[in-house]
């Protein structure tokens, strides 16, 4: 693994990770709402290290990368997206395949919108959400997201925290973790600050006219008993968006990559390797 310190916009620290090899195919692995890098474990420690570059990051106020104080920092779109550019131009990343689990489907429209797609090979959404506002609440949004953002983003009242980040990640899969991995992921999701949580919950969202105007090819993966980002976003991306394709997974919560990584990794390499010889 090679660790890399990226300065994204606003002069933003992020903490990058790179596995694989230098010269093969791009992935770049962005992760969603109070999550870390290390979500991405079953990839990383996968095949796919031996056929492609993978490329992992903390987003800001995430993991190791800096938190910065300023709230427009998470609200406004232009720093999300200059994130990842900055990613792509200082690695050198040749038209990688963004893969975005969750709320980082927000993050991959703002980046298309600012830069356009000439610099990337394809876009895999998965569980990936791409409006945000009341009215998808219970459409779109699900309880397994909406019924734990009250405790998670409660900023002097840790016991709630704590209980709330425990239901949501509990929620995020179908069946439950191995223990081990539970534990895990539970300390990655708490470090996150409360007021991280809460801003980039108050942005107001939506990517259709990036969903509409793609060229690149998209793959669309999400779990049909996913309750934090509902079935019906990923038809929404599929009757939005012209290049998309489905992957349904049945059983299968908000973590697809996660439980069934297997097939996760089986179907994202046939996906990059079709997208980047187009």
């Amino acid at each position: 693994m090679k660790i890399h310190s990226v300065i994204g916009g606003g002069g933003v620290k992020l903490h990058v990770c790179e596995w694989g090899k230098a010269d093969t195919p791009a992935i770049l692995f962005i992760h969603g709402w109070s999550q870390n890098h290390l979500c991405w474990r079953k990839q990383y420690e996968s095949e796919l290290a031996d056929a492609f570059r993978l490329v992992a990051f903390d987003l800001r106020g995430h993991g190791m990368s800096e938190a910065p104080e300023a709230q427009q920092q998470y609200t406004e779109p232009k720093p999300w997206a200059d994130d990842i550019a900055a990613i792509v131009g200082q690695l050198g990343l040749n038209r990688p395949v963004l893969v975005g689990w969750s709320y980082a489907g927000f993050i991959i429209c703002d980046y298309v919108r600012a830069y356009g797609q000439d610099a990337i090979a394809g876009i895999n959404f998965v569980g990936a959400a791409v409006t945000l506002d009341r009215a998808t609440f219970g459409v779109l949004i699900g309880p397994g997201f909406l019924d734990h953002v009250p405790g998670a983003t409660a900023g002097d009242d840790f016991p709630s925290n704590v209980q709330a980040i425990r239901d949501f990640v509990q929620g995020c899969t179908a069946r439950p973790l191995p223990r081990d991995e539970y534990e895990v992921a539970l300390c990655w999701n708490i470090v996150v600050a409360p007021r991280v949580r809460s801003a980039l919950v108050t942005r107001a969202i939506n990517s259709d006219d990036v969903l509409t105007m793609l060229k690149r090819p998209v793959l669309m993966t999400q779990g049909r008993s996913d309750t934090v980002v509902l079935p019906a976003m990923g038809d929404h991306i599929l009757k939005t968006c012209p290049t998309s394709a489905a992957s349904w997974y049945r059983e299968t919560g908000h973590a697809p990559f996660i439980e069934d990584s297997s097939r996760f990794n089986r179907e994202l390499a046939d996906f990059v390797r079709k997208a980047t010889t187009s």
